[in-house]
């Protein structure tokens, strides 16, 4: 479904970006990975960069081709280093990357976003969220974070929270739309990766083993890699502004305990 497309994936040095660009390479794209630390494993070309600052996106997007057909924004940190640095890069970086390659993204391409089942609280603070996603360039996130009182331990939420607004407003502005490139998100639950520890000292290990148990299991870059990728290729060419619930029920069963219990 790849073949011959050329593909950008940010984290590629480990879990769920490490196996997103593997397997675009198998399907038959042409891979540009992107992360702060070389990938032990090899696959198409490397770009050492980093998304947490403005400087940062413009070197990486100075360096890529003209002419790209994906962007895979799996790149994103636990929220262990802080509100702002999280919202930094799990947001503000990953939005001023996409619409810094939206120029050189082609007609009918597509920007895959990874957010999570964490940012299911949207719905409940939507107006906060819309609020941050609309502001423009890369802001200062510590002044973000405390205009709007978000507390270090609740920055992975928030900056996925975001994010999944974000999706949705994106897929309509005409950086975007104008162009026919789809805007869609992939959410997974747990899933086992270098940083799950990292996601249990944030969140508590409490939450943690009850999202598992909701579905059977933690997740894998197998069960994720190939929902990004499908939302990359032509298969996907109807579906825009849309969150894919990639977590075994997960959501579905969050929803049925919150509204039909």
């Amino acid at each position: 479904m790849l073949f011959g497309k050329t593909i950008v994936v940010t984290g590629v040095a480990s879990g769920i970006g490490c196996r997103t660009a593997e397997l675009a390479g198998q399907m038959g794209a042409n891979v540009i990975g992107i992360d702060r630390s070389k990938p032990e494993q090899s696959f198409g070309q490397f770009l050492k960069g980093d998304i947490s600052t403005a400087e940062g996106v413009a070197s990486i997007a100075g360096a890529l081709p003209d002419r790209l057909d994906a962007l895979c924004n799996v790149a994103g940190v636990s929220g262990k280093s802080g509100a702002a640095d999280t919202l930094a890069i799990n947001f503000f970086g990953l939005r001023a990357l996409s619409e810094a390659l939206a120029p050189k993204l082609r007609e009918g391409g597509s920007v895959v976003n990874v957010a999570s089942i964490a940012g299911y609280g949207w719905r409940g603070n939507g107006a906060r969220a819309a609020a941050i996603a609309r502001t423009t360039g890369f802001p200062n996130a510590t002044e973000i974070v405390a205009q709007h009182d978000i507390p270090n331990d609740a920055g992975y939420p928030v900056s996925k929270e975001i994010l999944l607004v974000w999706t949705m407003l994106a897929a309509h502005q005409e950086q975007f739309r104008g162009r026919g490139i789809r805007v869609n998100a992939v959410s997974p639950g747990p899933v086992e990766t270098p940083i799950l520890q990292q996601f249990r000292d944030v969140l508590g290990d409490a939450r943690v083993n009850s999202d598992v148990e909701a579905v059977g299991r933690a997740g894998t870059p197998d069960d994720i890699a190939p929902a990004i990728l499908f939302l990359c290729s032509d298969a996907a060419r109807w579906i825009n502004g849309t969150n894919i619930a990639t977590d075994g029920g997960l959501e579905a069963a969050v929803t049925v305990q919150a509204h039909f219990s």
